[in-house]
């Protein structure tokens, strides 16, 4: 088995490993369970249980399409991405297939445990998967998918590099701290916590990529 098929079928029981936890409790679910929470994990929406199969088939499905669409850029833009290494993609595909999977799980949990709070491990989930992409991106290459791409990223190899070593980093920093600080802070907060975080470090590579580019013209 060669590594691209490797990462395929581990993608793909990821993507079923939700759906098994679902059959396996599904019995013993009440008739009507949470589908749907509010900003601070609480639930807001109930269904019939059989939303839950819906629902779980649709993120299995969403989760395995995305890795195969991710793994398989540079068959789609064979002039940005055709130098990326492939691993790098593959390593992002599972990584999004890890948080679908997480979040398949979580979902099921809450059903289960009538309406159990889930920011306590959704918010820090999303942080470490932040901090993941932040590794991803201190690696990326230029290409129109993947990382911030700016027009003066895009136009320029030194602006992509010196803007994406800055968001990787602030990305690594950023989702660990969001971890942490969503773990401990009391359920009101988490949430706040959590978007001021990520708010920064979308922006602020963002406006350094235009700095760099106005630098760049003096």
């Amino acid at each position: 088995m060669n590594n691209k098929s490797f990462f395929i079928w581990i993608a793909g029981i990821l993507s079923i490993l939700p759906i098994v936890y679902l059959a396996a409790i599904y019995a013993g679910l009440p008739k009507m369970v949470p589908t749907h929470f509010d900003m601070d994990g609480r639930p807001n929406d109930y269904s019939e249980r059989s939303t839950l199969i819906l629902l779980t088939i649709f993120f299995s499905i969403l989760s395995f399409g995305v890795f195969l669409l991710i793994t398989n850029l540079p068959k789609f833009d064979p002039k940005k991405t055709a130098g990326q290494s492939p691993e790098l993609f593959q390593n992002m595909g599972l990584t999004i297939s890890v948080l679908f999977c997480f979040i398949n799980f979580a979902i099921t949990y809450a059903a289960k445990n009538n309406g159990e709070n889930i920011t306590w491990v959704i918010f820090p989930g999303l942080g470490i998967f932040f901090a993941f992409l932040g590794k991803f991106m201190r690696e990326i290459k230029p290409n129109y998918f993947a990382g911030f791409r700016t027009p003066w990223a895009l136009e320029n190899d030194d602006n992509w590099r010196e803007t994406h070593l800055l968001a990787g980093s602030m990305w690594i920093g950023g989702g660990i701290a969001s971890a942490i600080l969503t773990i401990v802070l009391p359920t009101e907060y988490r949430f706040i916590a959590f978007m001021s975080i990520i708010g920064i470090i979308t922006i602020v590579p963002f406006v350094y990529s235009y700095l760099f580019y106005k630098k760049q013209q003096q």
